[in-house]
């Protein structure tokens, strides 16, 4: 039997108001905002004034909503709104991937202490359903790999920069515009968006919680046009890919990287906002997921997605976290990568296994070669001071 979702929702911004536009839409029977969270109430909105609050209380200590939705961009205050409200015994649907990457251990054991729930598939590549189905549908040691364009705003850019040769800084501008882009975009090219979304799927898919910070990122925001005349001449696109492999049946790996993208691969013609994501078996070979990343709609249809499982009394169950099998993370590992630079000095800083290609210029040089992921990592922190771009090559 169905259960009516009492809604508290916190944050009124680009999703929080596509949500209320779609449940008002769809009609839905079953779920209903009856308040809403808000920071400034002196703000214009385009509901009437009485669904809004700045009392937070209002919705946490209230008995008669069951379901919070919090939809707010910071990590720390929707912390402290989720965690409140699963200690309440209140389900909770939320978007906050960096949030959920970081404390997920944590929100698992308040989840299974207060018997409350919480759901996050709004968290990780928008309109596509990634986490139920690695959550239901995909057994660990059949499993291989999860590879995905996981950051609608970066794909936006890079396929300006490549369709339209666009410059970086207008297409950056205009994904801003667009609401594909924050202000400060640096969550989004510097790849950490796509890392948190990474932590947590892999935690669904391999039943490992692998840390952030143990995991190399890397952006796009320091590609210039000697690395797109690079990957044309090799017919290539450039796309800001996130990875979680298998290493051997008891070990994986995960790296976010922009990468040298071939035509055969799917990905290849994932364009724009939308997001796409890799499933690769040991007999069922690969499998693709497609869908926008992106913007109000897309993302806000996720979060109804998650709001229309608790009507059925849906939760993880996180099989994969219980499992007899031990999952370990581990970075010693080799990928091959296409290292610009201009410096001898930034060159000294990547201590390669082997290279097999050299070009040396007035403007500019480049190496592809091999090199072992722990390397990256240990350069994780300088690389963004350094006059280089980085991209893997399959």
């Amino acid at each position: 039997m169905k259960e009516k979702q009492k809604i508290g929702l916190f944050g009124f911004g680009v999703v929080g108001e596509g949500l209320f536009q779609v449940l008002e839409e769809t009609k839905f029977e079953y779920a209903e905002i009856q308040r809403i969270c808000i920071k400034n109430k002196d703000k214009k909105r385009s509901i009437p004034s009485n669904f809004f609050t700045t009392n937070a209380s209002e919705i946490i200590d209230n008995e008669d909503i069951n379901l919070v939705v919090e939809l707010i961009d910071n990590a720390e205050e929707a912390y402290e709104i989720v965690t409140a409200a699963l200690k309440k015994g209140k389900s909770v649907v939320s978007g906050n991937k960096n949030m959920i990457a970081k404390h997920l251990p944590e929100l698992i054991e308040l989840q299974r202490t207060h018997q409350s729930a919480l759901l996050y598939d709004a968290s990780a590549c928008g309109s596509i359903p990634i986490i139920r189905n690695l959550e239901e549908y995909y057994d660990n040691d059949l499993l291989q790999s999860i590879t995905g364009i996981l950051n609608g705003s970066s794909n936006y850019i890079l396929s300006k920069i490549f369709n339209e040769n666009m410059d970086y800084h207008l297409a950056l501008k205009q994904a801003q515009e667009l609401g594909f882009a924050e202000s400060n975009p640096v969550f989004d090219v510097e790849g950490f968006d796509s890392l948190y979304k990474l932590c947590i799927i892999t935690a669904h898919g391999f039943g490992i919680i692998v840390k952030p910070e143990e995991v190399f990122n890397y952006g796009i925001s320091n590609i210039s046009s000697n690395d797109i005349k690079f990957a044309r001449e090799k017919g290539f696109k450039i796309k800001l890919v996130a990875q979680a492999q298998k290493i051997d049946n008891k070990t994986i790996t995960l790296f976010v990287l922009p990468k040298m993208v071939a035509k055969t691969e799917y990905i290849y013609n994932v364009e724009d906002e939308f997001n796409g994501v890799v499933i690769e078996g040991k007999y069922y070979d690969k499998q693709f997921m497609f869908g926008k990343g992106a913007g109000a709609f897309p993302t806000s249809s996720a979060v109804l997605s998650d709001i229309t499982a608790r009507t059925h009394k849906y939760k993880y169950e996180y099989k994969k976290l219980s499992q007899s099998i031990s999952i370990q993370y581990s970075t010693n590992t080799e990928l091959q990568i296409y290292l610009r630079y201009l410096s001898a000095i930034d060159f000294s800083h990547f201590e390669f296994e082997m290279i097999t290609e050299k070009y040396s210029s007035k403007t500019f040089n480049y190496v592809i070669g091999v090199i072992k992921l722990s390397n990256l990592l240990n350069l994780k922190t300088l690389l963004t001071k350094l006059d280089v771009f980085v991209a893997v090559i399959s």
